[in-house]
């Protein structure tokens, strides 16, 4: 059977798990890709984070943006999470909570690896086991879907600091487009539940100040 191949992003640079694939006879190529951080297949994207990671990532909002854009491009998206038990700071409950919500809202398979060590070892076997056919090597551009009508406005509000997809859909049904929630006062946004005065004014904020391009050097 051919050595399987890895797509690694050339930003997620971990010398240590690097070598441990390529010591598991795994081929590893170095690219920079737009989503996720290895590749195994047209169908597999693979985000790994560390505990620290994962917590941070949850508690900023972000790990429910990069989920839905792990689940656009790949038709069966995966999140590797690494580290012990004990390095954990939020409550587990909290943690089983996001990794349901990523399998339930948006298809993605957690699992959990103890060390680098293990983690390279799940990869190669992600990878041996997925290219038993030629048609299943490794694409960066992976198994694309278009975007529906609704779920481009979800992403366009999911984007807003602090809201997320969950809060995105809230607005949504509520105020029945994006148009409609920029132009709603601070009052009328904190009738919609988990949204407070201070995600209010960012929402007003965010949809409404005019565009300042950063500064070039």
């Amino acid at each position: 059977m051919p050595a399987p191949q890895i797509v690694v992003d050339q930003r997620e640079r971990n010398a240590e798990l690097l070598s441990g694939l390529e010591g598991l006879g795994a081929v590893v190529t170095l690219r920079t890709v737009p989503v996720g951080d290895y590749i195994v297949s047209s169908r597999i994207c693979v985000e790994r984070k560390t505990v620290r990671d994962f917590e941070s990532s949850l508690i900023s909002g972000r790990l429910f943006d990069q989920a839905s854009r792990l689940r656009e491009a790949y038709e069966f998206p995966m999140l590797l999470l690494e580290g012990q038990k004990s390095d954990f700071l939020l409550r587990r409950r909290s943690i089983t909570g996001a990794i349901v919500a990523l399998y339930v809202r948006f298809g993605i398979c957690v699992i959990e690896s103890e060390s680098i060590e293990e983690t390279a070892s799940l990869l190669v076997s992600i990878a041996a086991q997925e290219q038993d056919t030629r048609e299943r090597l490794p694409s960066v551009k992976g198994a694309a879907r278009a975007r529906s009508g609704a779920e481009s406005k979800e992403a366009i509000v999911a984007n807003i600091p602090g809201i997320g997809p969950k809060l995105a859909r809230s607005l949504l049904l509520r105020f029945g487009s994006v148009r409609a929630i920029a132009e709603a006062g601070t009052a009328e946004l904190t009738c919609v539940d988990k949204i407070g005065a201070k995600k209010a004014a960012l929402i007003r904020s965010t949809l409404n100040e005019l565009y300042q391009p950063a500064e070039t050097v």
